[in-house]
């Protein structure tokens, strides 16, 4: 019997062409503009289309993600709906894939998918990046992934998959554990399965805003942490150097921000290894666990972002929190 996946259009490269007025690519094509351009489709799954609408992703709130994951949500509800796939702009796309694995609990898998090249371009790969999403959402060896981005042939899992490169087809990575494997007109082939996914007790009615992502470069000292603060943030993540090292001053605004209540949120910048309490002078990673900010592990900053604030209108806090990030 031939599986049905359900496939949600939300704009992307992968529906634009060269519009001359705007002087670039602009959202043109819907979903069956880009399904007519998809061979072999019928093939693989029945497919159900959702054109949710034609946006950049860039362009994405909150309430548009949490609306696009109401929308999975009722498509998978469907048993006959063996998984899903969403066809989005690369912008953003790291951040949306953890965002669905957060708000469509479950085993029917989630894939996440665009294109590099837009639809007038010579080497326009969106058709085929859309058919071997396809192809994944629809194989029981998916099952249980959680949401995934397929792009270049790749499986790579939302909470380590990072875009890497402006340009390149191969623009997603997995720098930390690598992909969990790859699918062809073969069909998948998975290498590993994930060892953690991050879960919410429930999916948040809409997530808590403002969090403020404040780097930590050379010279900076706690002004931004303490500004983000004063000007309502509701939670901070600060994006530090190496495995969470910053100059004791921002730690010291990070600790006056959580006596006020709000929650801090530790990343690093390197795209490889994440925080960690290796270090013991003042500033250092250690010195922040020991202060009690929630340690990122792996996750990035917008990642990070993103997760603090689906959780916290998850009404997730204190202990819960730091779990949920793995600490």
């Amino acid at each position: 019997m031939t599986a049905r996946v359900a496939v949600l259009f939300t704009g992307g490269t992968i529906s634009m062409q060269h519009d001359v007025a705007a002087g670039g690519a602009v959202p043109r094509l819907d979903g069956a503009a880009i399904l007519a351009r998809t061979q072999g489709v019928a093939a693989i799954a029945d497919v159900v289309t959702i054109d949710w609408g034609r946006l950049p992703a860039a362009h994405f709130s909150f309430a548009d993600l949490l609306d696009q994951a109401a929308r999975l949500r009722g498509a998978l509800a469907d048993p006959g709906v063996t998984g899903a796939v969403v066809v989005q702009g690369t912008d953003v796309m790291e951040e949306t894939a953890l965002a669905f694995d957060l708000l469509v609990p479950g085993t029917a898998p989630v894939i996440v998918t665009g294109a590099m090249r837009n639809a007038g371009q010579d080497g326009y790969d969106g058709p085929q990046n859309l058919r071997d999403a396809i192809r994944c959402a629809a194989d029981p060896a998916a099952r249980g992934i959680g949401a995934a981005v397929v792009m270049g042939g790749q499986i790579l899992p939302a909470d380590d998959v990072v875009k890497v490169d402006t340009l390149a087809y191969a623009a997603f990575q997995c720098p930390n554990d690598g992909p969990l494997g790859q699918v062809s007109e073969d069909g998948v082939r998975l290498a590993r399965r994930r060892l953690r996914r991050p879960r919410l007790p429930r999916v948040p009615d809409a997530a808590v805003e403002p969090i403020a992502l404040v780097a930590a470069a050379m010279g900076t000292d706690g002004a931004l942490v303490r500004a983000a603060a004063a000007g309502g943030a509701r939670g901070i993540v600060v994006l530090a150097p190496g495995s969470g090292n910053t100059h004791p001053d921002v730690l010291a605004a990070a600790v006056e921000a959580m006596g006020r209540g709000i929650p801090v949120v530790l990343t690093s910048r390197v795209l490889r290894g994440g925080v960690r309490p290796a270090y013991g002078f003042p500033g250092g990673g250690a010195a922040w666990a020991r202060a009690g900010v929630i340690m990122a592990g792996t996750l990035n900053g917008p990642k990070a972002r993103l997760m603090l604030a689906l959780a916290l209108g998850a009404g997730l806090r204190g202990q819960a929190l730091q779990d949920l990030f793995g600490g």
